[in-house]
């Protein structure tokens, strides 16, 4: 793709989840959600294979559905209502169809299928977007409605979310669908205390996307697109490999790392509501998905490939991507735990 066209597509990424985040009418929202979409497309057909093809195609045949559930949801809501503002959604049907569609676009369960196999099809470049810069437009939405949107229903499909972002994490080879099976299981906690503290989903989706961009430039680096190519990573770089290693945990979750903290102030806050049963249930799923971090961090570090005399290791040469962004999010990742509690405060 030439530098010409990529800037273009890239700031109509930026403009459209620009102009969702700062637009008060319903039209000007949806006219933002479409722009990203639009502008996404050709970033996850570039590869000209089948496979990208056919991601591109589920990409936008779920979001083209998701939006046309949101204008629908906002003209129903209008001719009740007679208002096109975002903040006033008071007609319940308008605002059960809203909440479907944003759990379509963001990838929760149960509309979550297109995720994973999205991600499968594009690169890992492409799949980093989707799981980070592409939330934050729904999750915009979601933020400004919450007064009008049902609890209940949120916490269900975060539930139902995390259990299954667990679950199905499990039983997969390929790196882009164990971090989109992560995404899904993320956004489950987020959704889950969303209604009830929405500064802690805020603060929640911020540590996501530092801790998502880290593993994913660390994939990106080392090529490794499946659990047996991390293997073979400290042949590229032991620093690498021992970062990855650190991150994996952060990502799961594991006490007392950054990646616990959201889950702990969340699970604090949904037993205090009395919720108890429901912070259980996503404590245990929380375990599910720690598993396949560990069984990631196990394979990058503690596990060589089968080796023979014609193996083909991968050379050192010097990366060829710019290593900022994955060093500063690297560090802030590691360091976000004991500033906790000024981020908070």
């Amino acid at each position: 793709m030439s530098p010409t066209i990529l800037t273009i597509i890239i700031s109509s990424l930026a403009t459209g989840t620009i102009i969702t985040m700062t637009s008060h009418h319903w039209l000007m929202a949806w006219i933002g959600l479409e722009m990203n979409t639009l502008a996404i497309i050709p970033i996850i057909s570039t590869m000209h294979n089948p496979r990208s093809t056919e991601a591109a195609t589920k990409y936008f045949l779920t979001q083209a559905a998701a939006s046309a559930m949101i204008l629908f949801s906002s003209m129903i809501n209008a001719w009740q209502t007679g208002t096109w503002n975002i903040t006033d959604l008071s007609y319940g049907p308008a605002h059960i169809l809203l909440t479907m569609a944003l759990a379509m676009k963001l990838g929760l369960a149960p509309m979550h299928f297109w995720l994973p196999e999205v991600l499968q099809g594009s690169t890992l470049a492409t799949a980093l977007i989707i799981t980070t810069w592409q939330k934050l437009a729904p999750m915009a939405l979601i933020y400004m409605t919450l007064n009008n949107l049902s609890t209940t229903a949120l916490i269900l499909l975060g539930l139902l979310s995390s259990i299954i972002g667990g679950w199905g994490g499990l039983n997969q080879t390929q790196t882009r669908k164990i971090m989109a099976f992560s995404s899904i299981a993320h956004l489950g906690w987020m959704i889950s205390i969303a209604s009830i503290m929405p500064n802690i989903m805020i603060f929640n989706l911020m540590i996501y996307m530092i801790m998502t961009i880290a593993l994913f430039y660390s994939l990106i680096l080392s090529k490794s697109k499946t659990v047996q190519d991390t293997t073979a990573t400290w042949t590229l770089s032991p620093t690498l490999t021992t970062t990855m290693m650190i991150l994996l945990p952060f990502l799961g979750g594991l006490p007392p790392l950054t990646g616990f903290m959201p889950k702990w102030l969340i699970l604090e806050e949904l037993v205090a509501q009395n919720l108890t049963p429901t912070a259980t249930i996503m404590a245990m799923s929380a375990l599910l998905s720690l598993f396949f971090y560990l069984r990631l961090t196990y394979t990058t570090t503690l596990t060589l490939s089968p080796n023979t005399a014609q193996t083909k290791f991968k050379w050192r040469f010097k990366p060829n991507r710019t290593t900022l962004l994955m060093g500063a999010s690297s560090t802030m990742t590691i360091f976000l735990l004991p500033m906790a509690p000024l981020v908070l405060l």
